[in-house]
Parts: structure tokens; C-alpha cells; sequence
């Protein structure tokens, strides 16, 4: 066989299987929405699929979307193997995964997906007994379209409580951009060629911060009974946590939870951080709709239709003081969170909102920014934004200079904190406040 005609058999392989991956996505999607998507292709069964334990599925670990990779215009990542290391903030008997094209410009054909249970924490390497090879409606090949989602079918794989798990998906051919989550405080790995079974670290020489297609993780879980969603912006994210340590304050959260879960009231439910830095409530950001889309654009994507979501968080606003000079009018903001937890409590779900953190000393500070953030404040812990509230502002402020946080508390830029300021943020979050239904009117 000459080169040029092993070149014409390998396209006319990778169009069959783009036509028929297609025909499976588009006839799981004439279903419903992305709810009944996911739920017919997580319904399919394959060889290590159809769980036969019982459980609840919640989400494990989840990650925003939050724009195009840089670099990544033409090519995608087209021949290598891209292995994301995540942490699961509780166990389960199965396992499903997420995967995103939001931001590509062209179908993203993935043709190897795996899953497995890393050997270790922070590492590519694999516990060898826990690899499993991932499906999408029976097949192992899958097209997203350009800004489609799919979810896996599920797969028998113990997950333990707080392991790192390892996802990596194979795509041959060119699809770019990259949708990624850019600040993950985790390093993930990539190797060249499908290398996607391999459970040896040797391959994947490649390092990176982010977080690649890859959006949640999801298990079929006998530890909780349903998902908290905790929206927010850097803050959220933990973008001055410590890289591969899990000490944003929601991981500090997902540990109390776990800890006490069953305990008095306080409920049984796992956590998924759905922050993007620099996020605002009310716009997105200057660089278009692709890159950090607003808290309300977005709220249906990484809210509602996460996996069993019993409770939302929100810690929004602070960007929409900062970025916006001739915002003065705190109003704006606080309705803007009032239309969200609406949106909320439309779909029965109870919300938690937090008070803005002070920030004098940050670049970004003037006195009037602060008598905006301070008059947000005072609509939250007066109830007339959320159903409950945590006071992360008397939490981290400096009590001798209250419009900065305290120094042991302050990561050093006077707007994130610590990891300590991140442990404080969660070890004065009320846990119990997370139970009860969504009340009819606030």
C-alpha cells in the first residue's frame, strides 16, 4: 500500500466513524435537553456499564468552562493524549464523566476515553486494576459538535473518597480551540499518541495547568444524597490556594460535610466549585462571550443542570465592583443575585449566598468601590437576597481596619486569601444551612 493511498484509508476510517458517532449524538439529543441527553446516554449499556450496586448519582468534581485555550486555534491537540488529574470530593461504585466542545470551532472527534483511580495523589501514573475504558451511547467514539456537550455512559469503577482520578481522551485529527479551565491549582498531563491505557506515568511527559474538555465527574455514590453547586469567581476557584493540595475552601467544605454528614441536620451532599476568575453577575467579561460569561448567562449550564443539585452557593459581586469604574449603584448587583436565586428556587433548589470580603489595598480600591461592596452587605444580612448567608466579610477582615482582610488571612494582593483565609471561609460556613427546601417567595 503506497503512503498517499494509507493516508485516503485512514480519512475514509475517520469519516465513517465521525458519521456514525453524529448519528448516535444527534439521536441521543432528539431526546430532550441536555438533562434527557445525558440521561439516555448515561442509560446505555456497554461492557462495564449498568451499574448493578445501588446509590445515588451526585457530582464528584466539576469545573466551569471558561473559554477558548490560547494556541489552540488550528490544531486543537490533535495526537496526544490528554490525561486530567482531578480530585473526587466523594466516593462512589460507578463513575460517568463530562466532556465539553463549547468553545471549539470545529467537531472535536475523541476516539479513546478512559477513566481510572491514580496510584497516587498528583500524579499521571494509575492504580492498574481501576482502569476502564469509557463509552458514549455504546461506542467508544464520540463527536462533540462545535459547542456541544456529552456524557459518558457509566462504568463500574470503585472511586474512593478524596482519591485523584485520572481522565484522558485521545483525539486524532484537528479540533480546535480547546475548551479549558485555565486556573486549576492541579497539574494535569499530556502524552504524544493514544496513550490513554497506559497506567504508567512514563508517557506523559507534557505538564500543564488546566483543565482540558473535561467539565465533571460524576459516581454513583452510597456516601451522599445529592450535590451542593457553588457558583463564584476567583475567589471561588482558589486561584492563590496551594497547586495540588485541594485547599480552595470548597475542598475545606466538601471535608466538613463529609466529616459530619448525617450528623444532627447537617445533610449528606457532596461539592462541585463552579468558579471562574474574574467572573461577574451581571456581564461578561471585555473579551466576548467565550471567555468568563456572567453569572446569569451561565447559571443554567453549571447550576441547573449539574448532577442532583440540592443547594447552590453563590459568592458573586466583587468583580462587578472592581471592573465596572462607573459602577455606583449597588442595586444593580443585588439584583442581578436576586434574579439568580429566583432562577433557583424556580427549580426547588434552597440558596447560600456570602457577604463581599474587603479588599483595601488591592490595586483595583477606592473608598467609593467600597461603599458599594459595603452596601451589598448590609441587603444580604438584612435577608433580602438570599434564604441564608455566611459572613465571609467579619470572617476575614482585619478587625483593627475592617475594609482590609486580615494579614494571616491575605494571600498577599489584598483581594485572595491564604489557604488559611480559605480554611477560615469554610470552617464559618453554617452547614446546616444547606438543608430545607427553597422557600415559595423570599
Amino acid at each position: 500500500m503506497t503512503k498517499r493511498h494509507g493516508h485516503g484509508l485512514l480519512a475514509a476510517v475517520l469519516t465513517v466513524a465521525v458519521v456514525l458517532s453524529t448519528a448516535i449524538y444527534l439521536g441521543v439529543e432528539a431526546g430532550g435537553g441536555s438533562g434527557a441527553r445525558a440521561d439516555v446516554a448515561g442509560g446505555r449499556t456497554s461492557q462495564n456499564a449498568a451499574p448493578a450496586s445501588t446509590g445515588t448519582w451526585v457530582g464528584a468534581w466539576s469545573a466551569s468552562p471558561a473559554g477558548p485555550e490560547p494556541g489552540t486555534e488550528s490544531s486543537g491537540l490533535a495526537g496526544r493524549s490528554v490525561r486530567n488529574v482531578v480530585h473526587a470530593a466523594v466516593g462512589g461504585t460507578s463513575a460517568r464523566i463530562t466532556l465539553s466542545n463549547l468553545y471549539g470551532q470545529q467537531p472535536l472527534v475523541v476516539t479513546h476515553a478512559t477513566i481510572a483511580v491514580a496510584a497516587t495523589a498528583n500524579t499521571a501514573a494509575a492504580t492498574a486494576d481501576t482502569m476502564r475504558r469509557l463509552t458514549f451511547g455504546g461506542a467508544t467514539t464520540v463527536v462533540i459538535p462545535s459547542g456541544g456537550q456529552v456524557r459518558s455512559d457509566a462504568v463500574r469503577v470503585r472511586i474512593p473518597h478524596g482519591a485523584d482520578v485520572l481522565v484522558t481522551t485521545y483525539s486524532p485529527t484537528p479540533s480546535g480551540p480547546v475548551t479549558y479551565h485555565p486556573r486549576a491549582r492541579q497539574i494535569s498531563y499530556v502524552a504524544t499518541g493514544d496513550r490513554t491505557q497506559d497506567v504508567s506515568a512514563t508517557p506523559y511527559t507534557g505538564r500543564s495547568s488546566y483543565w482540558r474538555y473535561l467539565t465533571a465527574l460524576d459516581v454513583l455514590s452510597d456516601e451522599a444524597t445529592g450535590t451542593v453547586v457553588v457558583l463564584g469567581d476567583s475567589l471561588t476557584d482558589g486561584v492563590t490556594s496551594t497547586v495540588g493540595a485541594n485547599r480552595r475552601w470548597t475542598d475545606v467544605l466538601s471535608e466538613r460535610l463529609h466529616a459530619s454528614a448525617g450528623s444532627g441536620d447537617t445533610p449528606r451532599y457532596s461539592v462541585v466549585n463552579q468558579g471562574i476568575s474574574g467572573n461577574q453577575v451581571l456581564a461578561g467579561s471585555s473579551g466576548g462571550p467565550a471567555d468568563s460569561p456572567s453569572g446569569l448567562s451561565r447559571f443554567g449550564r453549571d447550576v441547573l443542570d449539574r448532577t442532583n443539585v440540592r443547594a447552590v452557593v453563590i459568592d458573586l459581586g466583587v468583580n462587578d465592583i472592581l471592573r465596572n469604574p462607573n459602577q455606583v449603584d449597588p442595586r444593580s448587583v443585588t439584583d442581578g443575585l436576586r434574579i439568580l436565586v429566583r432562577r433557583a428556587h424556580a427549580h426547588g433548589l434552597r440558596v447560600v449566598g456570602a457577604t463581599l470580603m474587603p479588599f483595601q489595598g488591592h490595586r483595583g480600591y477606592t473608598d467609593a468601590r467600597d461603599a458599594v461592596r459595603q452596601a451589598v452587605n448590609a441587603e444580604i444580612r438584612a435577608g433580602k437576597v438570599y434564604d441564608a448567608f455566611v459572613d465571609f466579610d467579619v470572617a476575614l477582615r482585619d478587625p483593627y481596619d475592617p475594609r482590609r482582610l486580615r494579614a494571616d488571612y491575605d494571600s498577599g494582593d489584598h483581594l485572595h486569601p491564604s489557604d488559611r483565609g480559605f480554611r477560615r471561609m469554610a470552617d464559618v460556613f453554617e452547614l446546616k444551612d444547606l438543608s430545607g427546601s427553597a422557600p415559595a417567595e423570599l
